[in-house]
């Protein structure tokens, strides 16, 4: 069963940190790339952040500097490192995964993506 749980969301101020994490199956743990997304009220989900199972790492420029993805493969965990966070950061954070093998271009669209989690809320007050 394809199992994607992300945790870790909660409110901050702006400037501070929350580390997301994204438990997912086995199975689903195998393909390609796995990324985080983003969703905030009355805009489209766009890309954050995504790793490879190579361990290459995408990330959206609206956080290079900021945030940062890694992996823990003998936990099959995914996790989002967020610092300086803004309030423009404000959303609900969804994990996903590939089911195959897409081309560098396409790791931050989310129509890459075919499995997905939940999502979990991060708002950023100023």
């Amino acid at each position: 069963q394809v199992q994607l749980l992300e945790s870790g969301g909660g409110s901050v101020q702006s400037g501070g940190s929350l580390r997301l994490s994204c438990a997912t199956s086995r199975y689903v743990y195998g393909t390609y790339c796995v990324g985080w997304f983003r969703q905030a009220p009355g805009k489209e989900r766009e890309g954050v952040a995504a790793i490879t199972r190579t361990g290459s790492t995408n990330l959206a420029d609206s956080v290079k500097g900021r945030f940062s993805i890694t992996q823990d493969n003998a936990k099959n965990t995914l996790y989002l490192q967020m610092n300086s966070l803004k309030p423009e950061d404000t959303a609900m954070y969804y994990c996903a995964a590939t089911g195959g093998r897409p081309p560098r271009f396409r790791y931050l669209l989310h129509a890459t993506y075919r499995y997905w989690g939940q999502g979990t809320q991060v708002t950023v007050s100023s």
